[in-house]
């Protein structure tokens, strides 16, 4: 590495880079979140053609090429800093839609305005994912300027809360013009505030629609109390046939044929991460888990399959008590897959079970994705450990993330380049919750980490 480039990256120079962009990258955050682009039910698609019109803006006056790639849904950003066919590229993929947020759901302040309170920033979607797509932004302009020998290409979607529809399609016909030779990706969360994470794999996802219908009206229950079947009673039974609710079991057989052990690498891994039972119930708001077993949470929100009711809707909600037979209920389940599981075997274990338990129960299927396994050695993941402890003091620990990012299974089927992430949120930076928040410290970190990311991918091409 020439002295002028040993310079240029070294911490000192990208903690006065970061100080000197704070205030334009408050203010483009603030711009950015007050724009509601939320992609479920279809209200806000102006609002997401807005916002991707803004984030193109934002990659051309940062001296990069933007375009908008239109699909049958939301469209998609793709924007290029540099084009040296002699350079190897590496695209960054950021979400730029986010999930629906009204201030009644526990918000102190309104989620679509922004609201900076010291080092924090409060609205929908500053962590998850406006605000690490910004960071990224930044850290490969400094790179981009600062004599990094590579092609940093963004690929930023509208869909993914939404389990991503029409991103794979988008890709394959845009093919030729996203080559890369790797992909790196910033939407998963770190296990504590004091040790970096990176993925080693993400949870798969199969999402179910029971319903219930045993009449056609409300019935009163003193008239037809007792022989009318109730079918919110019917609901809960069949969910408690399928899960044992304390442990959170799950008793639909064959349901963890294809779950392999975890590894002992992996076990240590967890066991080296700095996890806190304490912590992840402070950040997460609980008052009591399943288990305080720190290993034992560790392995079930990140190696272990999950059946999770999401909601049971039927019957009588209002105050006071209205004595009715309800005629119908629905409940909202997902399961989320470890790998080599299959999203079509468990659709078909669950729709066996429920046929033999309550053959009157209609199951639809909603969403599905397989899980995947990332690497955690080679140049790449390398990189991504040395580029985390040069910006934030710590080599990160390799784990699970327990969620599932649908894009990443296209982008590895379709572009064909080893998938690395370098997630900059915080447990208690409130994923899909109240009062999300991002931080300055991590912005902070986060743009010197890409930058320094960045710098040696072009160097070890």
């Amino acid at each position: 590495m020439s002295e002028s480039i040993s310079r240029a990256f070294s911490k000192d120079a990208l903690e006065a880079y970061a100080a000197s962009q704070r205030q334009r990258f408050e203010e483009a955050l603030g711009e950015f979140v007050e724009i509601p682009t939320i992609s479920s039910g279809g209200a806000h698609r102006a609002d997401c053609a807005r916002g991707a019109a803004w984030a193109a803006d934002m990659i051309r006056w940062m001296g990069g090429e933007a375009r908008i790639v239109e699909t049958p849904g939301n469209p998609i950003v793709h924007g290029m800093l540099q084009a040296d066919p002699s350079w190897p590229t590496v695209t960054v993929y950021n979400h730029l839609d986010v999930q629906p947020a009204e201030r009644a759901d526990g918000w102190h302040t309104e989620p679509f305005t922004f609201v900076r309170s010291g080092d924090r920033y409060f609205a929908r979607g500053t962590t998850d994912d406006k605000g690490p797509a910004l960071t990224a932004l930044w850290g490969a302009k400094y790179a981009a300027e600062n004599g990094a020998r590579i092609n940093i290409q963004f690929l930023w979607e509208m869909e993914e809360e939404i389990g991503s529809p029409h991103f794979d399609g988008a890709i394959r016909a845009e093919r030729e013009r996203l080559r890369t030779d790797s992909v790196v990706v910033s939407d998963t969360i770190w296990i504590s505030r004091t040790r970096p994470a990176v993925p080693a794999g993400l949870r798969g996802l199969q999402g179910f629609r029971f319903t219930l219908e045993t009449g056609l009206t409300d019935q009163h229950s003193g008239v037809t109390g007792g022989a009318a079947r109730n079918p919110v009673a019917e609901m809960c039974a069949l969910v408690a046939d399928c899960l044992d609710a304390r442990t959170g079991r799950v008793k639909i057989p064959g349901f963890y044929e294809d779950v392999e052990p975890p590894s002992k690498q992996e076990l240590e891994g967890l066991r080296k991460s700095g996890f806190s039972v304490p912590a992840f119930k402070k950040d997460h708001m609980f008052r009591s888990l399943r288990t305080n077993d720190p290993l034992e949470v560790m392995k079930k929100i990140w190696l272990q399959p999950t059946f999770e009711l999401h909601g049971i809707a039927g019957g009588y909600q209002g105050a006071g008590i209205k004595t009715i037979v309800p005629p119908r209920a629905t409940a909202i389940i997902s399961c989320r897959l470890v790998p080599k599981m299959k999203e079509q075997k468990i659709a078909r274990l669950v729709r066996e079970f429920v046929r033999r338990k309550n053959p009157d129960v209609k199951v639809e299927l909603e969403h599905g994705l397989p899980a995947y396994r990332g690497p955690i050695t080679g140049r790449h993941a390398d990189a991504i450990k040395a580029a985390m402890k040069f910006a934030f003091g710590r080599e990160p620990v390799f784990v699970r993330e327990g969620g599932s990012i649908g894009a990443v299974l296209s982008m590895e089927r379709v572009l064909r380049a080893p998938i690395q992430f370098l997630g900059l949120s915080l447990p208690d930076h409130g994923y899909h919750a109240p009062n999300e928040n991002y931080d300055w410290g991590q912005a902070r970190g986060g743009m010197a980490a890409f930058a320094e990311y960045f710098r040696r991918l072009g160097a070890e091409a």
